[in-house]
């Protein structure tokens, strides 16, 4: 029944189609039913996916061991600076010995410019699917729990107004990938997707046009603005997020004048007011308390970070019990 995933790469929801999306969100919605019942499940019993990781992690990486373990399967946990990668060695090689080991691998490289390059060279080599557990460009993995969070708030989406708002900062410089991939994957669901943020981190020029084309063929609509009132008013869903000012300045270095003069910039009870009464505050964590947000919103009534982060680990078994070699038959 699901021979079709079997294989796939997972490393930008843009080469997934719709109806390959829902499937995703309806063995999520399956696999998170299950272990809620305490079902024990083997699809892929005796499996194994490495997980690559090039910096931390913390949902991520617990969300994809404890989820292939739950399916019966285990994780090799690699730390690629105690991998030959570290003396040089190139991703086809790494593709090629590790695919010929186990069943998948999964890699987390978020260095600008060299992440979303790195997965797609192991992606061409590799025999086994590749899984995005983050890149410079995307973040499939949390785009996906993203969408299972508000279907299961909000049930329809079309013409729910969902607003990604850059927010101040000061922990590190974060890559663009979850902003990148909500705003991507959201008007396909014929929402009303606002993206606000202060001048000088502007997502790519190619972002927003395809993001406009998706918006187009579902009914949704997208807006670009400078001014988060408006992002705040009459919203649904806010996901006040910072994201760095790559695509303007790929230094590594996370402050600066244009980050200083953004402090106002934060989430708080006034702008949350501006929202519609059964909005909900969502957050892909770790946040960034007290620059980001203030704590009142982010452990608020209408904040549903906790249900969004335990999603994760359901939308990860949906991926790897479609992808690799699985016994799934839902």
């Amino acid at each position: 029944m699901y021979e079709e995933f079997t294989g796939k790469h997972f490393i930008t929801l843009q080469n997934w189609t719709k109806d390959e999306i829902d499937t995703l969100l309806s063995v999520s919605t399956d696999l998170k039913n299950k272990f809620k019942n305490g079902e024990i499940i083997d699809y892929v019993k005796n499996q194994t996916a490495f997980l690559m990781f090039f910096e931390q992690s913390t949902r991520t990486r617990n969300s994809m061991e404890a989820g292939i373990t739950q399916l019966g399967g285990h994780a090799h946990f690699l730390d690629t600076s105690t991998m030959q990668i570290s003396h040089g060695e190139v991703a086809k090689d790494t593709a090629i010995i590790l695919s010929r080991y186990g069943h998948a691998i999964a890699c987390r490289n978020c260095f600008w410019g060299i992440g979303n390059k790195y997965l797609n060279d192991l992606a061409k080599w590799s025999t086994a699917p590749i899984i995005n557990m983050q890149c410079d460009l995307y973040h499939p993995l949390q785009a996906i729990a993203d969408l299972l969070t508000i279907k299961e708030k909000f049930g329809e989406t079309k013409r729910k107004k969902i607003s990604i708002i850059w927010t101040y900062a000061t922990s590190h410089k974060k890559p663009i990938s979850v902003p990148l991939s909500q705003a991507l994957l959201f008007p396909r669901y014929g929402m009303d997707v606002t993206l606000a943020h202060p001048p000088g981190y502007e997502l790519p020029n190619w972002v927003i046009a395809k993001t406009k084309e998706n918006a187009k063929k579902s009914g949704g609509t997208f807006t670009v603005t400078n001014d988060q009132y408006s992002a705040y008013s009459d919203a649904d869903i806010v996901i006040p997020k910072n994201w760095g000012d790559w695509v303007t300045n790929p230094d590594k270095a996370t402050g600066g004048e244009l980050l200083d003069a953004n402090r106002h910039w934060k989430c708080t009870e006034e702008r949350m007011a501006l929202t519609k009464d059964r909005a909900i505050y969502m957050h892909a964590l770790p946040a960034d308390r007290g620059n980001e947000v203030e704590d009142s919103v982010i452990d608020g009534p209408k904040s549903v970070i906790y249900d969004e982060a335990e999603n994760r680990l359901h939308t990860s078994k949906a991926v790897m019990a479609l992808t690799m070699k699985s016994n799934y038959t839902g």
